[in-house]
C-alpha cells in the first residue's frame, strides 16, 4: 500500500480532514504513503476547504487550509492503490467511473455507516461529530494497513 485517495462529494470538508489526519498519523506512525483528497463533483475546484472544516481540523492539530479541491479523475483510479469514498453516494459514483480498490471509510469503526455531510447538521457541532467519526475512522485504516503490510 503506496496511496491513498479520499474522495468526498465537493472536496471541501469531508474528504480534506480525512487527506489532513491520514497525513497527520501516517507521519506519526513512519509510513510512506501518499495521500491525496478530490470530490466527486466539480462546482469547488480550486477552492480552499470550507471555513468550518480548516477551524475543526486546526482545533485538532491538523492544517487543511493549504489544501485546495479538485474533481476526481480517471487516472486518478489506476493511480491509487486504495480509493475511500465518505459515504454510499461517493461509493456509487467511483463503481459507476470504474474504481476497483474501493472502500467506504465508514467500513473501519462504523458499520459501513456514511460519514454525513457536516452541511447537513446545524451549527459547527455537526464539523465535531464528523471529525470524530473520520478520525477514529481515518486511525482504524492505517492501522490495519499497517499490520498487513
Amino acid at each position: 500500500m503506496k496511496s491513498i485517495l479520499f474522495v468526498c462529494l465537493g472536496n471541501i470538508c469531508r474528504s480534506p480532514i480525512a487527506e489532513g489526519v491520514a497525513k497527520r498519523l501516517a507521519c506519526e506512525n513512519s509510513m510512506a504513503l501518499e495521500i491525496d483528497s478530490a470530490g466527486t463533483g466539480d462546482w469547488h475546484v480550486g477552492e480552499a476547504p470550507c471555513a468550518n472544516s480548516v477551524k475543526v481540523a486546526r482545533q485538532n492539530g491538523v492544517d487543511i487550509s493549504g489544501l485546495r479541491a479538485r474533481q476526481v479523475q480517471k487516472s486518478d483510479l489506476e493511480r491509487f492503490d486504495l480509493i475511500v469514498a465518505l459515504d454510499d453516494s461517493n461509493y456509487d459514483n467511483l463503481k459507476r467511473l470504474g474504481a476497483k480498490r474501493l472502500v467506504k471509510l465508514g467500513q473501519y469503526g462504523f458499520e459501513g455507516a456514511d460519514v454525513p455531510d457536516p452541511y447537513f447538521f446545524k451549527g459547527f457541532e455537526g464539523f465535531e461529530e464528523v471529525y470524530k467519526m473520520i478520525e477514529k475512522s481515518v486511525e482504524t485504516l492505517l492501522k490495519t494497513l499497517k499490520d498487513n503490510v
